[in-house]
């Protein structure tokens, strides 16, 4: 493979990473929007669907405990998986740095701490983060 070939695929690659990284910035904003705009809380929105469906106690409880079980995996699984995110990341960052000039590149980590800053400062699941 001739270096104009990888180059493209670095390119593709890293553009590819900025947009699921975009995505989920997206999805976090969102979530954090919904919070901050006094959507219902989770509590309110379990007893609305628990009306709904017309849950009585012992499914509520049933239910409850299997939400409960799931919320935990989910963030267990993310404890565990955030390692590998953050090195993705780390060689994201290296790759980016082999196609940037060092002017873009200091440009490009400025307005990614810029986006950061917008988002309340953190970087994920795992809280604040520097840069790398």
């Amino acid at each position: 493979m001739d270096n104009d070939t990888k180059n493209r695929w670095q390119v593709r690659g890293a553009a590819l990473i900025i947009f699921v990284l975009g995505f989920a910035a997206g999805i976090l904003a969102l979530n954090v929007y919904r919070g901050v705009a006094g959507g219902p809380r989770p509590r309110d929105r379990f007893e609305q669907m628990a009306d709904r469906l017309n849950l009585n106690a012992d499914q509520k409880t049933k239910v409850q405990l299997i939400f409960s079980d799931t919320r935990e995996q989910v963030r267990a699984l993310r404890r565990e998986s955030e390692p590998k995110f953050e090195e993705i990341r780390r060689q994201a960052d290296a790759r980016l740095q082999e196609v940037l000039t060092p002017e873009q590149w200091q440009q490009f980590q400025k307005e990614r701490q810029e986006m950061r800053g917008r988002r309340g400062g953190r970087g994920g699941p795992g809280g604040p983060r520097g840069d790398r």
